[in-house]
């Protein structure tokens, strides 16, 4: 099994070799579907952490998300896309019960790939999270 750091930068590389000139407007619609996320955390640890994101559009073609990390956290929130960039404005109900709140910023590589950094107004200011997605189905080396 491949560590973290060692998944992340084969495909950073992957992702490093499509010449933006190439890569292709999307729609809103192809954002919809199941995405498996790899991350690390907004914090000098970099924690690591594994789950899904789901995107739906609403009847205003506005971005619903629902995220469930490390199978037992759940998020949601709500946002935009422009210029193959997706904006979404998140929050959770923390293990202490507060709400936490934060913005992530994803990079539409293709319709199969989002890269993206997040922070949560509360976060650490000195770093930012790091999240990658991959459509379900598309990218079986993030399962294992």
């Amino acid at each position: 099994m491949q560590t973290f750091s060692r998944r992340i930068t084969n495909h950073k590389s992957r992702i490093s070799t499509l010449n933006p000139s190439t890569v292709k407007q999307m729609t809103i619609n192809q954002l919809p579907g199941s995405y498996n996320i790899i991350g690390s955390n907004q914090d000098a640890e970099e924690a690591v952490y594994k789950g899904t994101l789901e995107l739906a559009l609403d009847v205003n073609n506005r971005i619903n998300a629902k995220w469930i990390i490390n199978n037992d956290q759940n998020q949601s929130g709500t946002g935009f896309f422009k210029d193959n960039i997706l904006v979404i404005n998140f929050n959770y109900k923390g293990e202490d019960e507060l709400v936490y709140k934060g913005v992530v910023v994803y990079k539409c590589i293709t319709k199969d790939v989002l890269d993206g950094f997040w922070s949560e107004k509360h976060g650490n200011p000195l770093y930012l999270g790091e999240e990658r997605c991959f459509r379900v189905g598309t990218h079986k080396e993030l399962v294992d």
